[in-house]
């Protein structure tokens, strides 16, 4: 079955997390979301250029494909449903095509990840949470003597590891943008709105069951800002922003346990 262009970025985010879904996409009238309705506008905003105007939703889902794809870093944000532990995944990340990235990974209040890859390191920092959940299954002493050597602490690991591996095409926005140029949406035009204050205009997409709600940048280049999955099997939320900014994926400072020697 086709999956339109612009949905698949959500799917691809999860996909090379990983992750199996997104968390429920959210009322977009809820301020609290960070999506805004102008539908109720004052009257004299009526007067403005209509975004986009004599283009169909799907040649607007295009154009913001051909944009977002073109990006060669951006920060993508999300809660994320994971089938596998039934739980919660927090991500917050920014991540370039030279396969750099920096952010944290929270497991639904089971603790959070620290991440940064540079070149062909990888560090992270566990708090006590997530190193606690982690050793599910290992004996108290075991645990409790992790906790003691690694949390709050930056590690690093050769990104080719067995254990870092995963992350290598997850950091790499090429290949989370992967599958995501097809054209030929069929999305229609929805109403006006902001994302995280960033003007927008809405758009809707379906694919059998599954559902899309996308938000589309109307200033500048026509970035997509965010991707609501409001029905089907990977129901969820994930925004883009800071696109073409650095990325912030310097060495930490301070000491750093090598993981790499500690297992060897």
């Amino acid at each position: 079955m086709r999956r339109t262009a612009l949905a698949a970025l959500c799917i691809a985010a999860a996909a090379t997390a990983g992750l199996t879904g997104c968390q429920p996409g959210q009322d977009t009238s809820d301020s609290g979301t960070g999506v805004s309705s102008t539908s109720a506008a004052p009257a004299k905003s009526a007067a403005k250029k209509e975004p986009f105007a004599g283009l169909t939703g799907g040649e607007i889902a295009e154009q913001a494909t051909k944009a977002t794809t073109g990006a060669s870093s951006l920060r993508m944000k999300g809660d994320i449903p994971d089938d596998e532990s039934g739980g919660t995944i927090s991500l917050d990340v920014a991540l370039n095509k030279r396969g750099e990235c920096a952010g944290t990974i929270g497991m639904g209040g089971k603790g959070r990840t620290e991440l940064i890859k540079s070149g062909d390191l990888v560090y992270m920092k566990f708090d006590e949470a997530f190193l606690r959940e982690q050793s599910d299954g290992e004996s108290k002493s075991d645990t409790d003597a992790a906790v003691a050597m690694l949390a709050g602490k930056w590690t690093k690991t050769k990104a080719t590891g067995a254990d870092a591996k995963e992350f290598g095409d997850f950091c790499d926005l090429t290949k989370v943008l992967e599958g995501a140029e097809d054209t030929g949406s069929d999305a229609t035009r929805g109403k006006t709105t902001t994302v995280d204050g960033a003007p927008a205009i809405v758009l809707h997409e379906k694919d059998g069951k599954d559902r899309y709600t996308l938000y589309v940048a109307t200033e500048g280049k026509p970035y997509l800002l965010r991707v609501d999955s409001t029905a089907g099997a990977d129901q969820g939320s994930v925004t883009f922003s800071d696109f073409d900014e650095p990325v912030p994926a310097q060495k930490p400072a301070g000491e750093i346990l090598d993981l790499d020697a500690l297992g060897g």
